[in-house]
């Protein structure tokens, strides 16, 4: 499955580093196609393309304030968590996002 993420947290320091890390780790051993974007205090990091979310499956909202943005994910199957969720059990955010297809 091909799987986008963002990441955001109030600062948009530690925990969206750490979750983002998370995700891509979780996503890597499930065997999954996974990309992440990092919102925070130096704007977006790692931006996702039109490509990336149009070939997506599901995204991944771990935030714990508004995604930027958040346009351009309309019509997408979208998961939301709190930004803490992935890095307590990314895996299970994972597979609750996908039990969503």
């Amino acid at each position: 499955m091909k799987i986008v993420a963002v990441t955001a947290c109030p600062t948009g320091v530690a925990h969206t580093n750490m979750a983002a890390k998370a995700l891509l780790k979780c996503g890597k051993d499930l065997g999954h196609e996974i990309k992440v974007e990092r919102q925070g205090a130096l704007g977006i990091q790692g931006r996702l393309t039109a490509s990336d979310i149009a070939e997506a499956d599901v995204v991944i909202f771990a935030v714990d304030q508004k995604v930027r943005e958040e346009q351009r994910f309309s019509g997408k199957i979208c998961h939301k968590v709190p930004v803490a969720a992935p890095i307590k059990n990314g895996k299970k955010v994972i597979e609750d996002a996908l039990s969503l297809l």
